[in-house]
Parts: C-alpha cells; sequence; structure tokens
C-alpha cells in the first residue's frame, strides 16, 4: 500500500499508516526522493504513528531515507513511534542514535522550523 506524501510548506509528511512490507519501505524511499526534487523540500516528517510492528528492513529503510534526503539538504524527522517499537528496535540492535525523532507531528514540525533554512508551515501566511 502506498504511503501518502502531504506538502505543507516546505516540508513533506509522509505518514505510514501500517507496517511496511519491503517493497512498501522501497516504494517509500524512492517516492520521498523524488518528491524531495520536485518540490525543493527541506524537511521531512515520516510519521510512524500507526505502526505497531517494525521489522529490521522498514527500520533500516528509515535510516536509509533520513541519509538520502540529508544528502539532497533535507533533514527528516521520524515522529510516533510507538513505546513496544521502540523497545524491540533497542533490543535488535537497530537505533536511530544518527537520526532525528520526536514523539509526535507537532514536536517534529517544531524541530524542523528551528533546524531548517525554509520557512516553518506554522509561520507562513
Amino acid at each position: 500500500m502506498p504511503v501518502p506524501i502531504l506538502k505543507q510548506g516546505t516540508y513533506l509528511i509522509a505518514s505510514v499508516q501500517s507496517a511496511l512490507t519491503d517493497a512498501d519501505a522501497e516504494r517509500l524511499q524512492d517516492d520521498l526522493m523524488e518528491q524531495v526534487s520536485r518540490h525543493r523540500a527541506h524537511g521531512i516528517i515520516v510519521d510512524v504513528t500507526a505502526v505497531d510492528v517494525m521489522d529490521s528492513f522498514a527500520a533500516r529503510s528509515l535510516r536509509t531515507i533520513a541519509h538520502m534526503t540529508q544528502l539532497r539538504g533535507a533533514e527528516t524527522v521520524i515522529v510516533g513511534l510507538q513505546p513496544e517499537v521502540a523497545f524491540a528496535m533497542v533490543q535488535l540492535g537497530l537505533t536511530f542514535e544518527d537520526m532525528h525523532t520526536a514523539l509526535d507531528l507537532e514536536e517534529g514540525l517544531a524541530w524542523l522550523g528551528r533546524n531548517t533554512p525554509g520557512t516553518s508551515p506554522a509561520r507562513r501566511s
């Protein structure tokens, strides 16, 4: 199932609605890279609030997305990691220590507003 990607100002918001299959994770990578280029996005939020299970491939894919988009000039924030998912990732040795995470969408937008050169959507008129 494709992940919807919304444009909000200079940011892209990808809302993952269910556990990602390997094909879904690869498609999300491709779609985000294409949209970063098309919209000249400065920030990306990947919202995984609805995900209660994440396998190692999906977790590595999120890390890859963050690295790829950073090379294109866009910061990525992963928001909404459920406690069980975070616990399982740590137990498996999968961490996002080299990535930005936030509790929820609001905190993710605030972080991007402080750390990207683009205008925060909340301050746009």
